[in-house]
């Protein structure tokens, strides 16, 4: 199971990508675990200016704008 963490501040991009992710897990049969971090001092912990981000697994994957579906599919399949 992936830990995926979206961060940002509440957005509509930050919310937008979330859904995304949640969609794209659900239609690949993927398990994942999704959470939204808002705190400021956790989101600059990685290095994050411009939201969102999406870290994976601890590992910063995307910074700024809304990821595209076949880049999250990529990122949940390990391609």
């Amino acid at each position: 199971m992936k830990n995926i963490k979206v961060l940002g501040s509440g957005c509509n991009n930050c919310k937008n990508t979330i859904k995304l992710i949640d969609s794209t897990a659900k239609t690949l049969g993927i398990d994942i675990e999704l959470e939204k971090i808002e705190g400021f001092e956790e989101i600059a912990r990685y290095g994050i200016m411009s939201t969102p981000g999406v870290v994976i697994d601890g590992q910063v994957v995307h910074v700024g704008g809304v990821p595209s579906r076949e880049k999250i599919q990529g990122w949940l399949q390990g391609k």
